[in-house]
């Protein structure tokens, strides 16, 4: 007999079974690989009783505990597999937010296993309820946290480690910017002397220097300046350039030939694929026996002119103009002045962390020399002491908006005893 079109006994051509035949058994299939499924899934799966009692349990997390199924269907709730401080947990938070919300989910316990090994999972948890919508049962899918805990274990170390060497890194950089910096200033008779060094950040070291020392002769040295960059490699320009200085204004303590030899000093080490250059104010102190005071004399190399704060309460930049960077060019222009340092007047020499920091942390505005100058002539007349305490706060109200390191160096002509500002 010839099968017809849509007869369910025909037999398929490709297969040589009936359709009908050829359904059951991939319903069987089907039935067979869906508890194969449950039983042996990537996951484990637990129902339990709404009091806690476990009523199945599917091979994967008996395998993963090490339990035999009649350990714990109807013999031991889900609270009995946990460590005494997640049953604490799941007591406190865990079944009564499961009863509030009916299902809660990425929750990590650790579950005890047959050998009191223990197990971290993350599970999730779901109320089924009934066709009358009151709850039955709680189904829940276990997933081993065992790789993910040694991760975060592994990450966790991986960031101690990293904040160990950061605090190490911090603690180099305080010691080493101690040492680019003198620890103290020379005591010049006559002559009251304040600096102030702020770090903009503790995480690299910066280039601002600082020093005021003894010549021949009864004369005194001071400089102050900033080596471009951070880290390392300014540090050894700063170390450079002090020494440099100190070693030079021994040799010849004209302000411009000291910064000439620095320059030649930078300019012939560092050259090529890194090259070095900084500004510096050097300047020589010498007593005024006659009229009182001090003669100082200033060279500039690029660097932000001095401001000079009368006893009259008057106060302006002591103008040091074109003079270049040193260590750029192999003969570098420098500029000199020679001012007189009178009873009540006080010296600022100053780094551009300060005049370039931002009025408001992460905006545009710079706070500026006109700013700073305006800020000067409030102080004056003024101190040493006081002017710099007075620096101190201004930078305290940039906060963060600090981003460069800055020094400050202030020298004060005191007036006579009974005369001197409070």
């Amino acid at each position: 007999m010839t099968p017809r079109a849509g007869d369910s006994d025909s037999l398929d051509p490709r297969e040589g079974r009936a359709p009908q035949e050829e359904r059951t058994q991939f319903s069987a299939m089907l039935e067979d690989s869906t508890e194969d499924l449950y039983e042996h899934a990537p996951c484990g799966y637990l129902s339990t009783l709404l009091d806690g009692q476990i009523a199945k349990i599917n091979t994967t997390l008996l395998d993963w505990l090490g339990y035999e199924r009649g350990d714990l269907v109807g013999h031991k709730h889900f609270s009995d597999l946990l460590t005494v401080g997640g049953r604490l947990y799941h007591e406190t938070h865990f079944a009564p937010l499961l009863r509030m919300q009916g299902e809660v989910s990425g929750i990590a316990l650790e579950l005890k296993a047959a050998d009191g090994s223990r197990l971290p999972v993350m599970i999730t948890s779901t109320v089924r309820t009934g066709s009358d919508g009151q709850p039955l049962l709680v189904r829940t899918t276990v997933f081993d946290a065992r790789d993910r805990r040694a991760y975060e274990t592994e990450l966790l170390r991986a960031r101690q480690e990293a904040d160990r060497e950061r605090d190490r890194l911090k603690l180099l950089n305080t010691t080493l910017q101690k040492t680019l910096l003198p620890p103290t200033l020379a005591n010049v008779p006559g002559l009251d002397v304040s600096a102030h060094y702020h770090i903009a950040s503790v995480d690299e070291v910066g280039g601002d220097f600082y020093d005021l020392f003894p010549l021949a002769a009864g004369t005194w040295g001071l400089f102050l300046g900033d080596v471009c960059g951070k880290g390392a490699g300014a540090a050894a320009v700063t170390s450079l350039a002090r020494y440099t200085l100190r070693a030079a204004s021994v040799y010849d303590p004209d302000p411009a030939a000291v910064l000439a030899n620095l320059n030649t000093v930078l300019n012939h080490e560092y050259t090529g694929t890194d090259p070095r250059f900084c500004t510096v104010v050097f300047g020589v102190l010498t007593p005024d026996p006659d009229l009182g005071g001090f003669q100082i004399t200033l060279a500039s190399g690029g660097h932000p002119p001095a401001l000079l704060m009368r006893a009259d309460g008057t106060a302006d930049y002591l103008p040091t103009p074109g003079g270049q960077l040193i260590g750029v060019l192999p003969d570098a222009h420098i500029a000199t002045t020679t001012v007189r340092l009178a009873p009540g007047d006080t010296l600022l020499l100053h780094t551009d962390g300060l005049t370039e920091a931002h009025t408001i942390a992460g905006g545009a505005d710079r706070y500026g020399d006109d700013a700073f100058l305006d800020f000067a002539r409030s102080l004056a007349p003024t101190t040493a002491s006081a002017t710099i305490g007075a620096v101190r706060d201004l930078l305290d109200t940039f906060g963060t908006g600090v981003d460069d390191d800055t020094a400050v160096l202030a020298v004060h002509v005191p007036r006579p005893t009974g005369e001197e500002q409070q």
